[in-house]
């Protein structure tokens, strides 16, 4: 009994302070792993919080606060490893080599993951727009991280990455609150150049039409068989392509009951007798 006493006493000497040194270690570590994950779930809804009083777009908001949040707990593991003897050299590596390895497999993915970063960061798209960009045309159906929706004039649905439309050059139609409509027509060079200004003028009246600026007709061109003109007209860009399809029929009509002709294209020929 004795010796069983003495054999645990020398054991409980050997291993005491192996015990105390490991178990503050991996005491601290618990607490350090809490803390941190606490830490990191509030600064992630903080994150959150401020991308939504700045108006970024919702889809984003999961996609920033899920990378931020992976990216940190990854890092807090790895330090909690270290805390308590682990080496973590090899596993870093080992990390960094397939973040590399992924990275050059979707290198088309992240760029267009990073173009749509860029889109809903700097808006200047958004959805309900008619944009026209890489030789597509339509109005924002959506805004994917990878990709855009559009839909077309007739209904078809076109997907744009990210990553080429946040490169190119994207024309936005939508976006300002007034446009200016250009109806262009042609008269016979014979024609009443007053006359022909002065009814397109007339037809401008239009309570569509914005009086600033105000509404004005040039002569923009002598062509091979008609006299150019110019209809220039401001208004909401709502009401663009009514007001452009409405007032070229009415220039049609007008003009046929005030005598102006309209000509198609003419070619004269010279015959030559050798």
């Amino acid at each position: 009994m004795d010796l069983s006493v003495d054999y645990l006493v020398d054991l409980s000497e050997s291993w005491l302070p192996v015990v105390l040194q490991y178990g503050a270690q991996v005491t601290l570590a618990i607490l350090t792993l809490l803390f941190g994950w606490w830490l990191i779930n509030t600064l992630t809804g903080k994150v959150a919080s401020l991308l939504q009083r700045r108006h970024v777009d919702p889809t984003l908001h999961g996609f920033i606060g899920s990378l931020a949040s992976i990216v940190l707990k990854v890092l807090l593991l790895v330090s909690v490893a270290s805390m308590i003897g682990v080496e973590t050299t090899s596993f870093i590596a080992v990390i960094g080599a397939a973040g590399l390895a992924i990275g050059l497999a979707l290198q088309g993915s992240l760029a267009n993951f990073a173009g749509g970063v860029l889109i809903l960061l700097f808006r200047p798209i958004r959805v309900g727009e008619w944009i026209e960009a890489q030789g597509v045309a339509g109005t924002v159906h959506s805004i994917q991280i990878f990709h855009t929706v559009l839909k077309s004039a007739d209904n078809k649905t076109i997907v744009v990455p990210n990553g080429s439309l946040s490169n190119g050059h994207i024309t936005n139609y939508s976006r300002e609150p007034r446009r200016r409509a250009d109806i262009n027509v042609g008269i016979d060079y014979g024609a009443d150049i007053k006359l022909a200004r002065q009814i397109l003028l007339e037809i401008a009246q239009d309570e569509r039409v914005l009086r600033d600026p105000e509404p004005v007709v040039f002569v923009t061109g002598l062509g091979d068989s008609s006299v150019n003109l110019s209809l220039r007209v401001w208004v909401a860009t709502g009401d663009f392509w009514p007001v452009t399809f409405g007032f070229t029929e009415l220039v049609k009509e007008r003009f046929d009951e005030a005598g102006i002709g309209i000509p198609f294209p003419q070619r004269v020929v010279h015959l030559v007798q050798s």
